[in-house]
């Protein structure tokens, strides 16, 4: 039989509003009254029913959180990051998985709404202007992590995808190489399009080499494209000697194609990656790589929420953390 606050209020001898009380740990109960209902909660293995707490407070201590793919690496490392923060600030969470499908995303959201979340986390590759709509119409506070979207209105996390995508490409140019290819996932990704891919323009044109459209490859974000990729490239005239791969699937994708050729990875091509997850020290040569702290961006993400939930004070809603370059075996 299920133990409810009255059993507790009767067998401690208190009323229900003492037990409420010192279950939301109000501080105005006598500590010997406090004893003797928590005593009686322990006895009784009493557990506080979170629906109806929630609908009585109007907060449910839930956040949803919504991820384009939940076995991709990145991702996975974004959301334990948002878990270790929402566990210390004792929110549950609701983990959905998008298939980085517009429509999904969508209805994710309303189903959210429906739940009565007290905030979201969105991550997602392009936030599209319904998506946007829908945010902005939002009864709850919304933080995107790792995610951009592009008239700046809502709250965000990242790092400066362009000025790292940059210094990652100008790491290349530092060698000598004139032939650099960018290796990326879906340019209709904000991020890939508008930010990675403009900090590899202006690498080039600063160094005073022309952007060669077909040294720019746009593929799915896989191993298997990147090894794909390679096989395309190395047949073309002039081939790249580098390669700036847009994450470190891609880019181990791009070092066994150029081993399967026969080739060697510095000495003949370098690669340099975006990303730097665990798969960057799995693979021999070791690859280089823009260090994009998902942990943190997950972490500081749900904070940035936390303080959106609870009306503390917001100092800045755009969020850049900082990046660098690990130096690994995949660059001379």
């Amino acid at each position: 039989m299920t133990i409810t606050i009255y059993d507790v209020a009767r067998e401690a001898n208190v009323s229900m509003a003492t037990v409420s009380r010192v279950v939301n740990g109000n501080p105005n109960v006598k500590p010997a009254t406090r004893k003797k209902v928590l005593d009686v909660i322990k006895r009784l293995e009493y557990r506080p029913n979170e629906v109806a707490r929630g609908l009585a407070s109007k907060k449910t201590t839930t956040v949803g959180v919504i991820i384009p793919d939940m076995s991709n690496i990145f991702y996975a490392e974004l959301a334990r990051g948002i878990e270790d923060i929402a566990t210390m600030y004792r929110y549950n969470i609701i983990l959905s998985n998008s298939d980085q499908r517009e429509d999904k995303e969508l209805q994710l959201l309303e189903t959210m709404f429906g739940k009565q979340v007290d905030g979201i986390v969105f991550m997602s590759e392009h936030v599209s202007i319904d998506l946007l709509n829908m945010m902005e119409r939002s009864p709850v506070p919304i933080v995107l992590a790792g995610t951009i979207d592009a008239t700046g209105h809502m709250p965000s996390v990242n790092i400066d995808y362009h000025q790292a995508a940059f210094e990652a490409v100008n790491r290349l140019l530092q060698n000598n190489h004139k032939r650099i290819a960018y290796v990326s996932g879906s340019l209709s990704s904000t991020i890939n399009r508008a930010f990675k891919f403009t900090g590899y323009e202006k690498a080039l044109a600063q160094a005073g080499i022309e952007l060669d459209n077909d040294l720019v490859v746009e593929s799915e974000a896989t191993y298997d494209a990147g090894y794909t990729a390679f096989n395309k490239l190395k047949s073309i005239n002039d081939a790249p000697t580098a390669y700036f791969a847009g994450n470190d699937e891609l880019a181990i994708g791009l070092i066994h194609g150029v081993q399967d050729a026969g080739l060697n990875v510095p000495n003949d091509v370098e690669v340099i990656s975006f990303e730097n997850s665990k798969l960057a020290r799995m693979v021999r040569p070791e690859l280089t790589s823009v260090v994009l702290p998902l942990y943190d961006i997950g972490a500081v993400s749900m904070r940035l929420l936390t303080k959106y939930m609870n009306k503390e004070k917001i100092e800045e809603k755009t969020v850049i953390l900082p990046h660098r370059i690990c130096e690994r075996n995949s660059v001379k």
